[in-house]
């Protein structure tokens, strides 16, 4: 869909031709970007580009001047486009990245150039660009709406086709690598759910969960969800037999040496039936159709594989559990002869296509019937200064590497709009700057504790003989949290929660369980998918949170628990629920 577009057809629509867009310009399609000397006017380049319908929007054009300001608690030189007429020279203190990935508010912002909400390939591509045009975006990288932060990607596990990578990669560590990327240049990231969105004002209004801002222009890539099957029994399989993420739940005890089956016939569905080869006794895939529509090279595979047997014209009416109450098989219909049978399995996973996550902009952006945004050349949306990137408006190609092209095309639409209509900020980053290695959310590669590295006084810990000394003997609060090595999700929540838990300092201990590492604490748990946390109080296992949770919700729980709550949170409550583990600990 991006393929073959010049720079041009990014630029924002309008009435001149693209000869004379480019007349009297002197950087053309190519930009350089300098981060030691601020580059002169860029007047000349954008004059051609300003269109009625986005002038309409703000005050008549002023001839305009750049002021340097300075800030000396962050990297960065500000440069301004100030009215000529008023020479008001306006300093504006901003965030910084903090150790967490996040960012630290230095002060109240003013107007920022652009907000990038979503991340994934085209979220964070669109930051990469937009950061190196001087722009410093904040990006709102989600939370729980929509996924995890990182896009569907965090929840793939090889992706082969993603140009660089002649040995593939994994999806997480894909995204962790953009994400460094975006951050190196000086993107300000953000992982929470943006809740509320005001095109209607200039500038808009972008409301997240910890904040407010308001900002020139918007790139939405907020992405698409994974669709549910809508079975009777769904909810009550949900996380206990039935799963939409493969490399999150496959490596569970619920799971392994089980046969499983996997719905859908796109390469989703496909990479799945292979991933949980790896822990089931075999897989079966179920295609709806007379055939399967995922990528050549992935059918081959799947029809090859010896653990996997693909049944074609299938669909499922509902699941159905043993005496117990436990997930126990499907039962299934034959597409063309309307026949019913069972089939036995331990567990169901979705590989069925998505759903676009635009409902935040429902009567605010044009959507087509299935709910993505309408897009014009480079993004452009129907409101101007709110562009486009990813399968929040791609209806045909879908792929990481479209995305990223989408991402880019935003981007560079964005810097263009910001100069045809005099609105632009450059944030000059500090060369040095740029060489400084960046937090990874990447697995950190560090060993369990054991008799010799055991030590109660810090709050942080790994594998099961921790957790039998702490569950022991600990006086605070106990988080353990279970993750396993492919989960996307996993790499997210981690430094996430132990930055919410060094907020309470020597009130809390943390212990992390790798299930494949740790199987048997896992089972004992009941674990079914990762990540998962479990709290604990005096022996007593007072909460569960499975998945990924607001920073909020995790604040709550240890306000309700520990002695001395750090005096900037607010008070909550848990209920007290039998424990498993205990069983298990107390033997």
């Amino acid at each position: 869909m991006l393929a073959g577009l010049s720079c041009g057809a990014l630029a924002p629509q309008s009435s001149s031709t693209y000869s004379e867009q480019l007349k009297g310009s002197k950087r053309a399609c190519v930009r350089t970007t300098s981060f030691v000397k601020a580059k002169a006017s860029r007047a000349k380049t954008t004059s051609l580009l300003r269109t009625s319908d986005c002038r309409s929007y703000f005050q008549p054009s002023r001839r305009s001047t750049s002021v340097r300001v300075s800030d000396e608690r962050a990297p960065f030189n500000k440069q301004q486009s100030v009215s000529a007429s008023t020479q008001r020279q306006k300093i504006v203190t901003y965030a910084s990245a903090d150790q967490n990935g996040g960012v630290t508010d230095s002060s109240e912002t003013d107007v920022e150039n652009v907000v990038i909400i979503g991340s994934g390939p085209a979220g964070y591509t669109a930051a990469i660009y937009a950061a190196r045009a001087n722009l410093r975006p904040l990006c709102f990288e989600g939370f729980q709406a929509g996924g995890i932060a990182g896009g569907q990607l965090m929840t793939t596990t090889e992706v082969e086709n993603f140009p660089g990578f002649p040995e593939g990669i994994s999806g997480p560590d894909l995204m962790d690598r953009m994400r460094q990327q975006a951050e190196r240049w000086g993107t300000a990231l953000w992982p929470e759910d943006v809740e509320f969105v005001d095109l209607s004002v200039r500038p808009f209004v972008v409301r997240s969960s910890d904040r407010e801002v308001r900002t020139n222009a918007l790139i939405i890539a907020t992405g698409a969800t994974a669709k549910r099957l809508g079975i009777p029994s769904e909810h009550e399989f949900w996380s206990r037999g039935i799963s939409a993420c493969a490399i999150c739940d496959g490596a569970s005890p619920l799971f392994k040496g089980k046969e499983l089956a996997v719905v859908g016939g796109g390469d989703t569905a496909t990479e799945e039936a292979i991933y949980l080869t790896k822990y089931a006794s075999k897989v079966h895939l179920l295609v709806r159709g007379p055939q399967m529509r995922a990528s050549k090279a992935m059918q081959d595979r799947t029809l090859a594989h010896p653990n996997i047997e693909v049944h074609f014209n299938t669909g499922i009416m509902d699941a159905y559990p043993d005496q117990k109450g436990r997930f126990q098989g499907l039962k299934l219909v034959d597409n063309v002869t309307s026949e019913e049978r069972q089939l036995p399995v331990g567990g169901l996973f979705y590989g069925i296509g998505h759903t676009p996550n635009s409902t935040l902009f429902d009567g605010q952006l044009e959507t087509d019937k299935a709910g993505y945004l309408v897009v014009g050349e480079g993004g452009a949306t129907n409101v101007p200064g709110v562009y486009s990137a990813g399968d929040v408006h791609d209806t045909e190609w879908r792929q990481a590497v479209t995305a990223a092209g989408s991402g880019c095309a935003a981007a560079i639409s964005v810097e263009r709009y910001l100069q045809a209509n005099d609105l632009v900020v450059e944030y000059h980053l500090d060369p040095s700057a740029a060489e400084v290695a960046t937090t990874s959310t990447a697995p950190s590669g560090d060993e369990p504790d054991d008799a010799t590295t055991y030590d109660p006084s810090k709050t942080s810990h790994k594998g099961q003989y921790a957790l039998r000394k702490l569950y022991h003997e600990s006086d605070r609060v106990l988080g353990v949290l279970y993750t396993s090595p492919t989960c996307g999700p996993c790499r997210r929540l981690k430094p996430m929660l132990k930055g919410v838990i060094e907020e309470y300092q020597d009130q809390v201990h943390f212990v992390e369980i790798d299930i494949e590492a740790d199987p048997q604490i896992a089972e004992a748990a009941g674990v079914s998918g990762t990540p998962r946390v479990d709290w604990f109080k005096k022996k007593d296992r007072i909460e569960v949170m499975n998945g990924v949770k607001m920073k909020s919700e995790y604040r709550k729980l240890l306000d309700a628990n520990v002695d001395h709550p750090p005096p900037s949170n607010g008070n909550g409550s848990a209920p007290s629920t039998p424990s498993r583990t205990a069983e298990t600990l107390n033997a």
